[in-house]
């Protein structure tokens, strides 16, 4: 049997939420039916090694961030018509619009991915307008994957087409994000704390978006009442040499409490010894990964009210407006506080959720369905293949 060639184009593979779901999504593909290929229209980054430990070639164009010159678009599709995919994954929006882009000269079923929600006030100039642009290019898609209801209600009210649309959550590998308890103990032990130490933590790279200030901010009015409470935080830049985040927890008197721990490898370590997982995103989130990550170790999320983390969370955590470090203080007071038994109740709850709602076998058997069903020539219908979509918003 012919395989299905599938490229997925992305802007590189530094670490990152959406990135590691590509890594995912690439490791369980069926090999036997689909053949997978990567563009990287950056340098690659670190995790490039790791998916071609997987078997999965990997180009990389080698463009600079900025606005591409006609030489590196032709460029673009010349490596295309080489690889000679059958279908063209586009991820994130600097892919998606490279993929739509490369079908113009070299024709095949495209499919993008949109991994967050978006304000444009806040994005870079050359994103915001390629944001504006994939209203147009959206039409010419065979398919538009998002990662919840919010990204794809907000971008179709933008303009982007409707009749596209689906919606494809992140999936969490729960058979490695589990309960640790010794991840618990060796945790403290690298940090030099006390077994009973409370820690919350938060893992999301430095950026406005992901609001540490806010989070810290929190931490500050905790530290008031509840000063044995430690903070972990680890993410791109998450180190002692950002400037700016020093000078943050230094003018919150938080020298002592907070450990910062940069980019790990070991998430799933770090999440299970975890009293309380936060994320305090002000904007951008569609279907936060690292939310069910922390879930899926049995660990109590709160996490501000931003894309479709109240759909993850449900009944199992706490969801806090964003920018408001009060209130996310006080739904982690009200988590910590709890009676040890009722706290592992809410824990247990939540990597139920995980396991019923976002299995990463169960999000990889969805595109799989897609990648069949757009190669058959058939008109787009997403509830045919058990894909999910948001409310019609009449437009």
């Amino acid at each position: 049997m012919t395989k299905i060639r599938i490229l997925f184009v992305t802007t590189d593979l530094t670490t990152g939420g959406a990135e590691v779901m590509l890594y995912r999504l690439l490791m369980r593909l069926d090999k036997s039916r689909f053949e997978p290929v990567v563009l990287s229209l950056l340098d690659g980054g670190e995790w490039q090694s790791r998916v071609e430990a997987l078997g999965v070639r990997v180009h990389s164009l080698g463009m600079k961030r900025g606005l591409p010159n006609p030489k590196q678009v032709w460029q673009l599709v010349q490596l295309v018509k080489r690889i000679y995919p059958d279908v063209i994954q586009g991820w994130m929006y600097h892919g998606n619009i490279a993929a739509s882009l490369a079908a113009l000269a070299f024709p095949r079923p495209v499919i993008w991915c949109i991994q967050n929600t978006t304000e444009l006030q806040y994005e870079k100039p050359l994103t915001a307008a390629l944001i504006r642009a994939g209203k147009f290019f959206s039409k010419l898609t065979a398919s538009i994957v998002y990662v919840s209801h919010g990204a794809q209600q907000q971008h179709e009210l933008m303009g982007y087409s409707a009749s596209q649309g689906c919606a494809i959550a992140n999936g969490c590998e729960t058979d490695r994000f589990f309960p640790n308890p010794s991840a618990r103990l060796a945790i403290r032990m690298e940090l030099g704390l006390d077994l009973d130490t409370p820690l919350i933590g938060l893992m999301a790279r430095f950026h406005p978006m992901k609001d540490q200030a806010t989070f810290l901010t929190a931490a500050a009015h905790m530290n008031r009442h509840y000063p044995e409470v430690h903070y972990v935080m680890a993410g791109s830049d998450i180190t002692p040499e950002n400037a700016a985040l020093m000078a943050q927890i230094e003018a919150l008197n938080l020298g002592d409490r907070v450990h910062l721990l940069g980019i790990r490898q070991d998430t799933d370590r770090i999440a299970a010894a975890l009293d309380l997982f936060s994320l305090s995103s002000a904007y951008g989130e569609a279907l936060p990964l690292v939310l069910g990550e922390a879930m899926a170790c049995c660990t109590p999320c709160v996490a501000t009210d931003v894309g479709d983390s109240a759909r993850v969370i449900g009944n199992t955590g706490r969801i806090v407006p964003p920018q408001d470090p009060v209130a996310l203080a006080k739904a982690w007071t009200e988590i910590l506080t709890m009676e040890p038994g009722d706290r592992a109740a809410l824990g247990q709850a939540a990597r139920d959720r995980i396991i019923e709602m976002f299995d990463i076998e169960a999000v990889v058997a969805q595109y799989e369905r897609l990648y069949t069903q757009v190669l058959t020539g058939e008109e787009f219908d997403p509830r045919a293949i058990g894909l999910d979509c948001a409310p019609s918003l009449g437009i």
